[in-house]
């Protein structure tokens, strides 16, 4: 087996270790509750993925997570970890819901969507261009910088809510006007009724392919990729790293800033105070899970998706909490499981 066969293995088992790992662990937990493993595997199956209404939920919890991650592992490609797109996802919300909620009542649905999302996107470019700038003019480390400005766009954001924008008596904005409001998937697939699944996911799908598209078939993504290699190399080859820096952060950071599409154009209809609930660090799961690949990203966040459901399904069996310790053992193993697959390729070569 030649070295690159062996590369593309190792990624391939690497996730799929983690997760069998991360069942056996959740097999022993479930046993210390003195309940069947398989029993609470079907009743989460059955919850999930095995009805109609299961599939929506899924489908809508999957979303943000695909874009989320997406947004991460855009950076990651470049060599940069962005910790920040918790608070770049709950700016562009922001300013996507009051783009939908100011428009004139009569703007087309077109316009007002294309509209909300690239108000998102340039909000969170903005959170994202900030960092950038500072790694790559200052050498400040973005961990460090995206950490921080989580607390302040927040702060921030919750404080605008609050004394400017908020609906008297609640924690929210105004409604979007009715053309931007995203179509739920029921209108077209019956069977999803009830559920808050909505053509966003279809969104986030485009913009995997995009992601796809500019860094592994222009010349610009394989500048990214070349600096997240080796950025001396690179600039060695001419390659303008501190701009490529800088735009990596702040195309991530716009990634994120569309996640709130979901909530905002496609289920709430406003923003609200705290809706995200930690999403931001997920997409640093889902992205690792995912091996940084817009590909991966789907099937990990599809998995995360499942899980999240999950865990309201089979709360009558076992504590939900069980779902979050399985995400949490997953990401421990996704980290730690490559050298255990590539020992045992090395040991079946021999």
């Amino acid at each position: 087996m030649n070295d690159g066969k062996k590369k593309l293995l190792i990624e391939i088992l690497t996730p799929i270790f983690a997760v069998a790992l991360a069942l056996l662990v959740s097999d022993i937990l479930i046993l210390l509750y003195k309940e069947s493993p398989l029993k609470v595997y079907k009743i989460l199956l059955e919850g999930t993925i095995f009805n109609p209404y299961g599939i929506g939920q899924v489908i809508f919890k999957t979303t943000p997570l695909i874009l989320v991650g997406l947004s991460v592992a855009f950076a990651f490609r470049t060599g940069l970890f962005n910790i920040g797109a918790e608070g770049q996802l709950y700016l562009g919300a922001f300013a996507a819901a009051l783009t939908g909620a100011y428009l004139p009542a009569g703007t087309p649905f077109i316009i007002t969507v294309i509209l909300c999302i690239l108000s998102g996107f340039l909000a969170g470019f903005i959170a994202g261009f900030i960092p950038g700038i500072l790694k790559a003019k200052l050498g400040s480390h973005e961990v460090i910088n995206t950490i921080m400005l989580n607390f302040i766009i927040m702060a921030l954001v919750n404080y605008l809510v609050v004394t400017y924008f908020k609906v008297p008596e609640t924690l929210h904005t105004k409604d979007i006007i009715e053309n931007a409001k995203l179509t739920r998937l029921y209108e077209y697939f019956p069977v999803f009724k009830g559920s808050a699944s909505n053509i966003s996911f279809f969104l986030s799908l485009l913009a995997c392919l995009a992601v796809y598209i500019v860094l592994w078939k222009t010349k610009f993504g394989y500048e990214l990729r070349a600096v997240g290699f080796n950025p001396s190399a690179a600039e060695t080859a001419g390659v303008n790293v501190k701009k490529l820096i800088t735009l990596s952060m702040a195309i991530s950071g716009g990634l994120a800033g569309i996640v709130g599409i979901n909530f905002v154009l496609g289920y709430k209809y406003y923003f609200e105070e705290g809706f995200s609930s930690g999403l931001g660090f997920m997409g640093i799961a889902v992205a690792l899970l995912g091996k940084n690949h817009p590909g991966g990203v789907i099937a990990a966040a599809l998995l995360f998706g499942i899980l999240s459901q999950g865990g309201l399904v089979i709360n009558s069996v076992v504590p939900k909490e069980l779902v979050d310790i399985l995400q949490a053992v997953v990401i421990i193993f996704v980290v730690a499981a490559s050298s255990e697959v590539r020992r045992l390729l090395f040991k079946s070569a021999k």
